[in-house]
């Protein structure tokens, strides 16, 4: 006799919904870099505080749309608040600004070590000194001390290593952002960050943020760098652990590297692609070691209160 198929009920997920999270993430990481390409090309035209602006006052429109914060209020916490907006919005001038003279993907790799730094900051793990020196490693190859680092320019790296302080600070603040205000606190950060980046943006280019085809490549940005990769990495967070989304939220430099150089034509040399592979095996090793140190339950536990990172 034949025994009964399985009841669909119990059926575990087939193969494409348990693919489902990694290529919704995969998908976020594509839009995030599709979005910074698009703002660079935005550079002649208005400059990187003008993308900036355009970029944070659309993504702003867009999250407050959806979110409605204002129903929640913002007395709770005001002090975390302001200095959540004001960070972001320092972040995003800073990692723009960073562009104007450094290709995409070593900008995401040196940014990389700000939320790097906090992983390892916090895990106080002994095997958290390796990946520290991994990191260092990866930034001793890209500062223009030797002649194959000549090409890079001091300012872009002081530029993105600005950027990844400020994302360390949004990680720890976005935390208790988070809790006090919930997916509102996004909506906040952004809407007060507008309100750092358009002052600079306009003093900046003036007039010409209110260009026609200038608009249409700022919200074109605000849409790639913000509301298609955060509707993508929600979907990935609710059914990923955190410690496997942090894992692969570490090729984004890899990512930006690859679409750097398809739509912006930047090569990189062998050296630097060493330095980005030594940056993102840091972040891997920095996001395995904090799961192992948290225990079985912590790898099972999914990221359903994760801040997502933060728009580049």
């Amino acid at each position: 006799m034949t025994p009964p198929a399985p009841s669909s009920a119990h059926a575990g997920p087939g193969p494409l919904a348990a693919l489902l999270p990694y290529g919704a993430l995969l998908a976020s990481l594509l839009s995030v870099t599709v979005g910074a390409s698009l703002a660079k090309q935005m550079f002649p035209l208005v400059g990187a505080a003008g993308a900036t602006a355009l970029r944070l006052f659309f993504a702003a429109l867009m999250l407050c749309a959806v979110f409605r914060p204002w129903r929640g209020g913002w007395r709770a916490d005001p002090r975390a608040l302001l200095l959540y907006g004001g960070t972001l919005g320092v972040m995003n001038l800073s990692f723009y600004s960073s562009l104007s003279y450094i290709p995409l993907g070593i900008a995401i790799a040196i940014e990389f070590t700000g939320p790097l730094a906090v992983a390892v900051w916090t895990s106080r793990r002994r095997i958290d000194f390796l990946w520290i020196l991994l990191a260092v490693a990866g930034l001793a190859l890209l500062l223009p001390i030797s002649s194959q680092a000549s090409s890079l320019d001091w300012r872009g790296i002081g530029f993105a290593l600005l950027a990844g302080c400020c994302w360390a600070i949004y990680i720890l603040v976005g935390k208790r952002v988070a809790g006090t205000y919930g997916a509102a606190g996004s909506a906040w950060g952004v809407a007060l960050g507008t309100l750092v980046a358009v002052p600079v943006g306009t003093y900046h280019a003036g007039a010409g943020l209110l260009a026609p085809s200038v608009l249409a490549l700022g919200l074109a940005v605000a849409l790639f760098s913000s509301a298609i990769p955060y509707s993508f990495e929600m979907v990935a967070l609710r059914r990923l652990p955190s410690n496997t989304f942090s894992t692969l939220l570490s090729a984004e430099p890899a990512v930006g590297a690859l679409m750097g150089f398809l739509m912006l034509g930047e090569r990189l040399t062998a050296t630097q692609w060493l330095a980005i592979g030594l940056v993102i095996a840091s972040s891997v090793g920095a996001a395995t070691s904090a799961a192992v140190g948290g225990g079985a339950a912590a790898r099972r536990r999914p990221a359903e209160g994760a801040e997502p990172p933060p728009p580049l």
